[in-house]
């Protein structure tokens, strides 16, 4: 109710003015509070930061947590802590090689890059070092150029001596300056792996950029023959560890940080993951000591030319060669070399070898495999032969291969 006194108005108010007026304040309180706490949400760390605001300003002492900040925990995580020790031993022997060749510009002198690949210091004497790679890494070169990597400038490049390449296995031998060689590898028993265990490749794939590149997976055969040429089988590891172009000369490591093979190959078919091949560690370390030592690898000479039974049709296994039904392996010999141990010690045309000192030979990379790793030039051989339906053995002694 209203009250005009003297011309004015005494204002007296009801219970609803009342009511009305303590929501606005209401309202207006809340929403101030919440502007408030925005402001201060959104300008407290950049006040902690200025200095001009305590971290610990919130009820109860709780800090607040400045950009970067709070409370952290090391976590140690080692699930493949034999692999890390592994690479960690190996990978500073691991090396790059670059074939330099000259320019096909006639009128120019100068050397270029025709490849690369990586190789293995595998010894350190006085002010010089070894190192393996393969063959066709180092193949055609006029130049050759080992990157040792380091801390500084990705490495020191320094020029290679070539003492000795070997095309049949893949392998050829360096030598550097020793000037910046920190370790040297250790090369493990190829013949004890297996089948499962880790197998660790370091490598420079797709070159340089990618330097001592580190990949990990198992042996998938410790034990495996792949034709490398129309005469040529080749012994070696096969791994599913990812092998990439430049990786070749490699290391093929094993969980104890052993190099067990030199990485040669890879097979490259659409559709085909997983299969690498190294040469065996075992097998490479006489080739190796022989191109040290000679510059070529001497090899002992039976003197024949070959030719595999299981490529020959049945019908002329028994027609031409007389061979019995149970004789599906072994080589023939297509012609014997003059003067030759073979010459000497009767073995003629068409004789099917099936063993070499009593052991059974498949194929004609079998009797290498074996007259290569097993026989010393001046050796002699006991050869087991049909000729004409008979089995017969005859006494070789062998040669070195013609050079």
């Amino acid at each position: 109710m209203n009250e005009r006194r003297g011309g004015g108005i005494v204002g007296y108010y009801d219970n609803s003015d009342r009511f009305r007026q303590g929501w606005v304040i209401f309202l207006t309180a809340v929403i101030s509070a919440v502007i408030g706490g925005l402001l201060v949400l959104t300008l407290s760390p950049a006040l902690v930061r200025a200095g001009l605001l305590p971290q610990q300003y919130f009820a109860g002492g709780t800090p607040f947590l400045a950009e970067g900040q709070g409370p952290t925990k090391t976590v140690s995580v080692d699930v493949n802590n034999d692999i890390t020790k592994a690479v960690q031993k190996a990978r500073p022997a691991v090396v790059g090689v670059v074939n330099l060749q000259r320019s096909d510009d006639p009128f120019s002198q100068e050397t270029v890059q025709r490849g690369t690949g990586s190789g293995v210091i595998f010894d350190k004497k006085g002010d010089k070092a070894l190192v393996v790679t393969n063959h066709h890494v180092i193949e055609g070169a006029n130049q050759i150029g080992v990157v040792i990597p380091g801390e500084k400038n990705g490495g020191h490049t320094v020029e290679a001596k070539l003492l000795g390449s070997d095309p049949p296995t893949d392998l050829a031998v360096l030598e550097i300056p020793a000037n910046y060689v920190k370790e040297v590898a250790e090369f493990g028993n190829s013949d004890k792996i297996k089948a499962g265990e880790p197998a660790i490749a370091i490598g420079n794939p797709l070159g340089l950029e990618f330097s001592q590149s580190v990949t990990s997976g198992v042996i998938s055969s410790p034990h495996r023959q792949i034709q490398v040429s129309e005469t040529m089988d080749m012994d070696v590891i096969q791994t599913d560890a990812a092998i990439n172009p430049g990786n070749s000369g490699g290391a093929l490591v094993n969980a104890a940080g052993q190099v067990i093979g030199i990485n040669s190959l890879k097979i490259a078919q659409q559709g085909v993951e997983g299969l690498g091949f190294a040469i065996p560690a075992n097998d490479a370390k006489p080739i190796i000591n022989n191109l040290i030592q000679y510059g070529e690898v001497r090899r002992p000479f039976l003197g024949v030319s070959l030719k595999d039974v299981e490529t020959i049709d049945p019908r002329t296994r028994s027609s031409e060669l007389n061979l019995p039904d149970s004789v599906d392996q072994g080589t023939v010999v297509l012609d014997v070399t003059p003067g030759s141990g073979a010459d000497k010690a009767g073995l003629e045309r068409l004789d099917v070898i099936v063993q070499l000192d009593g052991k059974k030979i498949r194929n004609g990379s079998e009797l290498r495999s074996y007259l290569w790793k097993e026989k010393k030039i001046g050796a002699k051989m006991k050869v087991t032969f049909y000729r004409d339906g008979a089995k017969k053995t005859t006494t070789v002694t062998l040669t070195q291969t013609p050079g």
